[in-house]
């Protein structure tokens, strides 16, 4: 009896202890008797002394202008720092910045750099199935409507459930482009916050949980960010490996040359894949200008034999440029060039196309 007895005082005892609410959890354990304390007065000394020197050494900094005084106790998290996370190419934070911020710089010029950001937003939200409530590109700002996650949260270990949490919140992201265009920082604030726990209804929340649930959401705004360019780089390199169809025709100078059916980002890329299967030694190259300065140094196999080598050498041995431009939204055209820049003649042109259309139409060239 007195056995059954202990045992069952044990388990009330334990019960009881592991009752502690989520603010407890997030808190730190022991006395907070420290809160009455009261400063001390500094040491008088009476004027006809001298004064002792008093070490600054362990002196607790002032707070700052804007730092949150309540947060002390109980009332002071210390759950880790929420942090932004600069995943996309190009992308970093300000140290010391207390919103959550991410700046963004271009490195893709397929489109202007807000329009991509704000692309990927609206793309992220609507894989969510989270709505829109305003979103002004000229105000640049973007409210988002309210997201409700319900959320299970960890009971005593007594329990053969979970406490469920119901959340709801409304976002607005803001967007501040430099004059330049070529950079732009995306920041997000929580404008609304709504908890129910336990049939509670929570409307507040403190200044470190408002930052974490901006950086939570920012994070997943930057991760699927990320994402889509990791998916639209891994469908250009599928894209540069498929055969592209090519034609005769002119550049934009009226020159004979070869245009390929591919936007210049994927053209680019594949023409050093071309060239080296032809024979081509690359030197040097300047994309932005479209230059390729190369080297011939002939066939490159049995099935290429007598196409450019012979008696009747269709090119020769030595150096040469190409030109690369955009001949329109999908559409590439390709000069060849002897060493100084002059465009081959139209029938070289001709004579070379069957070899170069044929490499080009190709699939799977090595990368």
């Amino acid at each position: 009896m007195k056995r059954t007895l202990a045992i069952a005082s044990s388990v009330a005892m334990v019960a009881l202890a592991g009752c502690s609410s989520q603010i407890d959890r997030k808190t730190a354990s022991g006395s907070y008797e420290y809160l009455k304390t009261k400063e001390e007065k500094s040491l008088e000394v009476p004027s006809d002394l001298e004064k002792p020197t008093f070490s600054r050494e362990f002196e607790v900094p002032a707070l700052g202008e804007n730092a949150d005084a309540d947060l002390v106790g109980k009332s002071l998290m210390i759950r880790s720092p929420a942090l932004v996370l600069p995943l996309v190419t190009g992308s970093h934070v300000e140290e010391g910045k207390s919103s959550a911020t991410i700046w963004f710089d271009q490195v893709d010029d397929s489109q202007p750099l807000s329009q991509a950001i704000w692309n990927s937003l609206l793309s992220f939200l609507d894989e969510q199935g989270i709505g829109v409530d305003k979103f002004s590109p000229e105000e640049k700002v973007l409210v988002t409507d309210w997201i409700v996650i319900k959320k299970e949260i960890d009971g005593p270990w007594y329990s053969f459930t979970d406490e469920e949490s119901e959340i709801g919140e409304r976002f607005e992201f803001k967007l501040d482009v430099k004059p330049h265009g070529r950079s732009a920082a995306l920041t997000v604030d929580l404008k609304d916050y709504m908890q129910t726990l336990n049939g509670d209804v929570i409307a507040e929340v403190s200044s470190m949980e408002e930052r974490r649930e901006e950086v939570e959401v920012l994070n997943q705004v930057i991760g699927h960010y990320e994402y889509q360019i990791q998916l639209a780089e891994t469908r250009r390199i599928a894209r540069i490996r498929q055969g592209i169809q090519t034609e005769m025709g002119f550049n934009d100078d009226g020159d004979a040359a070869y245009i390929v059916e591919a936007q210049y980002d994927v053209a680019w890329p594949r023409m050093l894949l071309v060239l080296r299967k032809l024979g081509f030694d690359v030197k040097d190259l300047d994309k932005s200008n479209g230059l390729l300065f190369v080297t011939y140094n002939g066939d490159q196999g049995s099935w290429w034999d007598g196409l450019f080598s012979g008696d009747d050498q269709l090119l020769k041995k030595g150096d040469y440029r190409l030109k690369v431009a955009k001949a329109g939204a999908d559409r590439t055209s390709v000069t060849f060039m002897n060493n100084e820049s002059v465009p081959f003649e139209a029938n070289q042109v001709s004579d070379l196309y069957s070899a170069f259309a044929e490499v080009m139409s190709e699939d799977n060239l090595d990368i």
